[in-house]
């Protein structure tokens, strides 16, 4: 199924540092569309510098599935852009949340919770357990994938019990984390995926790629009815005693 992606990125760090710069020179956001572009998806990109950081009504109401990055910047989101995104999820748009975009006003504000958790960068091994091998996200993938240098993220992560959990990692360290969460806000679907420092080419990963590729499948709007609310007549004749 061909869908209408929209790829976010704050674009801070490629802007500002060489080396990240070096690691992805068309942004984060150029390395994870080009991605989503190999499965067939429809896809344009936005960062937090442009007008309504890109994400402009016309703009979200014509996206299927919005993928997040940002880190240094989340203060920076105007309030108008998160209650717009808020919307289109309760209405059905899908959403990836990626590595440090735990901490965004959007994702903490639709799980209701610190999203907080333990960190350390030392560029240390990644072991990424896939235990929910059902699930669509897990498509095509092996039991276990490793990455080779990453941020360490560590529980607890603060956030709400998943619907799925589908990955689990494992770090050089000893920590382990959550890393693959699933939930479901209204009519839309939610995708928590931990990888992706900025610091270190995750996002050219084969795997990495192939779970993007999934969740953004996962996480496309559905084709049923349009829920209604509010009063509402009765469907059938009413008698009185």
């Amino acid at each position: 199924m061909r869908l209408s992606v929209t790829v976010w990125n704050e674009f801070r760090h490629e802007k500002r540092d060489s080396r990240i710069a070096a690691v992805y020179p068309e942004g984060i956001h150029g390395a994870i569309a080009s991605a989503l572009r190999e499965a067939g998806h429809t896809v344009r990109t936005a960062t937090l510098d442009e007008p309504e950081h890109g994400l402009t009504a016309e703009v979200l109401e014509q996206t299927d599935v919005l993928t997040w990055w940002g880190h240094n910047a989340h203060k920076e989101v105007a309030d108008e852009t998160v209650e717009r995104i808020h919307q289109r999820v309760l209405e059905g748009m899908g959403l990836i949340v990626l590595h440090s975009g735990h901490f965004s006003k959007i994702f903490k504000r639709l799980m209701g919770a610190s999203c907080a958790l333990k960190w350390r960068e030392v560029g240390e091994r990644e072991r990424i357990w896939v235990v929910d091998p059902s699930h669509p996200i897990a498509h095509g993938l092996p039991e276990h994938f490793e990455i080779e240098h990453e941020e360490m993220y560590g529980e607890r992560f603060d956030v709400p019990a998943p619907d799925a959990l589908v990955f689990l990692s494992w770090f050089q360290g000893g920590e382990v984390f959550r890393s693959g969460c699933c939930y479901r806000r209204g009519s839309g679907k939610i995708f928590y995926f931990r990888p992706g420092h900025e610091s270190y080419p995750t996002y050219y990963h084969p795997e990495v790629r192939r779970v993007l590729q999934n969740a953004v499948a996962w996480a496309a709007p559905g084709c049923g009815p349009k829920p209604e609310f509010g009063k509402f007549p009765p469907l059938e004749s009413i008698g009185r005693a």
